[in-house]
């Protein structure tokens, strides 16, 4: 089992946060730490393999141009020698990866994640449609607040993304614990503010922060 990210009394903190907040509106709100949203080989040996095929071209001409030959056997073994060092080391340093991936390319992935959590943890079937999933992956420093469609429509874009930036602070810090807390009080007072509690309000999700 994977090492957790945050210490069991720091996902007591952040649980007791999401409580707090929840008690003072009838929405929800869910909190999910990833280390990575995606293992990124494939995406970086694409652009690694194309590096050093593009590197090797530039090589073969400059030894034409300085009146070095190589025949067309010997490069073509050189390139694919060169393609297998560059897939070995890859396979071998998974951190090294999410580094030869462009940055449109791990937001994607890191968004798409945060779909999927939002989904995979039914927070757009609560009773109200007042979902809130905050999300953070540590990998790409990536977080992203998704609502439900009863909250969405009422706050404002600005206000999601204060949270994000908040949470991408705390992250860059070492501050997990501290940026959730805040960022579940943010959300808690927005939450209060559009939706406040409800005589058969009842706990929908769980109150606590789950890594993956």
């Amino acid at each position: 089992m994977a090492r957790k990210t945050m210490t069991p009394e720091e996902h007591a903190r952040v649980a007791e946060a999401v409580r707090r907040a929840e008690e003072k509106t009838s929405g929800e709100i869910f909190c999910v730490l990833a280390r990575a949203s995606d293992a990124y080989f494939f995406p970086s040996a694409f652009f690694v393999t194309i590096a050093v095929l593009v590197v090797g071209l530039i090589v073969a001409f400059l030894l034409d141009h300085w009146w070095l030959s190589i025949g067309v056997p010997e490069f073509a073994v050189l390139q694919l020698l060169g393609v297998l060092a560059a897939l070995i080391v890859l396979w071998a340093f998974p951190a090294l990866r999410v580094h030869y991936v462009p940055h449109s390319v791990r937001r994607r992935r890191a968004h798409d994640n945060a779909v999927r959590q939002f989904l995979a943890h039914n927070i757009h079937l609560t009773g109200k449609r007042t979902g809130v999933l905050l999300f953070l992956s540590m990998e790409e420093r990536y977080a992203e607040v998704i609502a439900d469609s009863g909250i969405d429509e009422r706050v404002e874009q600005k206000d999601w993304d204060r949270i994000v930036a908040l949470l991408i602070s705390h992250a860059g810090r070492d501050r997990l614990a501290e940026g959730f807390c805040e960022a579940v009080e943010d959300v808690g007072a927005l939450l209060a503010r559009h939706f406040p509690p409800a005589p058969d309000d009842r706990n929908e999700r769980d109150d606590h922060l789950v890594e993956i």
